[in-house]
This record gives C-alpha cells, sequence and structure tokens, in this order.
C-alpha cells in the first residue's frame, strides 16, 4: 500500500540517477504531486521532497518546466519562510529555488550551443553560501550493497543534504552544511565497520591526493527525520529501465511503478 513518504521517497531514489530524469519531469502527475508535497505536514516527507526536487533540478532541460509548474516558486518561498522547520529543509528549500531561478536567468542569455555545452554537476557549484561540497574515496564501496550501507550512513548525519557516487572510482560527492566537520562524515561511514573514507583534494600542482581523515573523537548528531529506507524487494532499481521508459504508456496505469505513483501524486492529496 503505497503512502506519501514511500511514493516520494522512490521518486528521490528514481531521481538520483540522470537517465530518469527528464521522464519523470515530463510525466503529468509526478511534477504537480511534488509541488503540492512542499505543503506536507511531514518533515520527512517535505525533506525527501526537495530532495527529488533537487535532483531533477540537475537537468537543463527540466529548469523551465520546473520553474513554471504552478505554485512550484511560491510553495518553495513559503517553505523557505516557514516557522517549525529545521535548518536542512529551509536551506535546501532556499538551494533549489535559487538553482531554478538562476538557471532561468543564465539560460535566457545563452545561445542553445552554450547550453548543451552546459553539463550539470550534482549540488556543485551551487549558489547556497551555507553549504560545501566534499568528495570522498570510499574503501570498500565494491557494490550495490556497499552502496546502501554508505548511503545509509550518510543519510543518518544531520547536515547531510544530499550526495551521488560515483561507482567505478569509489567516489562520493557529499553536499552537506558548511559548519559540518568533514570528519564526521568519516566517523558514519567507519561506524558501519565495512567502509572507510578519505577525503578527495588537489594538492598545488592540480594533482589529486587522498587525505586521511580522522574517526576519532567526533561527534555525529544524527537526523530527527530520517526517510525511512525501503527493504530491497520494494526496490524501484530493479525495474529501474521499464518503470521509466513506460512513462508514456498512460492507457498502461498498472504495468508502472511511475505511472502508479503519478495516480497516486493526482489523486491522493490529503495528509
Amino acid at each position: 500500500m503505497m503512502d506519501a513518504l514511500s511514493v516520494v521517497t522512490q521518486l528521490r531514489d528514481l531521481a538520483s540517477e540522470p537517465q530518469n530524469r527528464e521522464a519523470i519531469v515530463q510525466d503529468q502527475g509526478c511534477l504537480p504531486g511534488l509541488v503540492l508535497f512542499l505543503d506536507h505536514k511531514d518533515p520527512k516527507v517535505l525533506f525527501a521532497t526537495l530532495q527529488t526536487l533537487r535532483y531533477l533540478a540537475e537537468s537543463p532541460r527540466n529548469i523551465s518546466t520546473m520553474k513554471d509548474e504552478l505554485g512550484m516558486m511560491v510553495s518553495l518561498e513559503i517553505l523557505m519562510k516557514r516557522t517549525g522547520m529545521t535548518t536542512d529543509i529551509t536551506d535546501l528549500a532556499q538551494e533549489v529555488y535559487d538553482v531554478l531561478s538562476a538557471q532561468t536567468q543564465r539560460q535566457a542569455c545563452q545561445t542553445p550551443e552554450q547550453q548543451k555545452r552546459n553539463k550539470p554537476q550534482f549540488f556543485i557549484n551551487s549558489s547556497n553560501k551555507k553549504a560545501k561540497s566534499v568528495t570522498l574515496h570510499i574503501q570498500g564501496l565494491d557494490g550495490a550493497d556497499q552502496r546502501g550501507v554508505c548511503e545509509e550512513a550518510l543519510l543518518r548525519v544531520k547536515g547531510v543534504i544530499s550526495f551521488t557516487f560515483q561507482m567505478a572510482l569509489k567516489r562520493c560527492t557529499v553536499r552537506i552544511r558548511a559548519d559540518l566537520p568533514t570528519e564526521s562524515l568519516a566517523t558514519a561511514i567507519a561506524a558501519t565497520k565495512v567502509l572507510s573514507a578519505k577525503q578527495v583534494v588537489k594538492n598545488e600542482n592540480g594533482e589529486e591526493v587522498l587525505i586521511p581523515l580522522s574517526t576519532s573523537g567526533s561527534k555525529v548528531e544524527e537526523n530527527s527525520h530520517l526517510p525511512d529506507y525501503l527493504p530491497e524487494d520494494e526496490s524501484p532499481e530493479k525495474e529501474l529501465d521499464r518503470a521509466v521508459s513506460r512513462t508514456g504508456a498512460k492507457q498502461d496505469t498498472g504495468g508502472s511503478w511511475l505511472n502508479t505513483a503519478a495516480s497516486f501524486l493526482t489523486k491522493t492529496f490529503y495528509w
């Protein structure tokens, strides 16, 4: 049985894969549903919704559609000013708002060829001055199981905004609040007992080097609104290609998870 949190969590996981982002935005039900979720009362749903929107905004072709979606920018503005929200939520809302605004203005001044050359980088060069990006080399990041372990460890660290993996390089680029020590990430990863992390930085010659990070004495503050992870057998990854490629088949609402989610988003807006 679907609920708001499970739907938006699975949409977030789908949106984390670049090849899925345009299909999600083009679907007639998903984007309007995400906008309505920006008014949700549950902070878990709010945070997962903002993460999903931030992933989707990484595709330049999605920017105009997202910004023009009815209620998108207004809902983000309201959320940024809503009292009682954690800084993780308000900061991420500000970041999504800034990305949609800045990219639209920048694209208006560019030729089509310039726009084609723009390569999105997940959460890098963001206009959010309260956040920073850290690249980690993770020893033991050998497959999907280890990636899942790493994801859960990072999601538990308060101050982590989002992250993306380069599995071939055993790397993870993490977007975090500016006041969060990098050592906290290493401590959380080391606590898994199967993974360890070093920071990737460039030296004076522009060469990448690995810097060991202390994992002793670093206090890790955990998220109070950690989204529940789905059991492996409910993960959309197993049928990823089928779910995304069939979003255009509007008549086949039963055969595609994305269509099912869109139907839920369209018909079940109450909480």
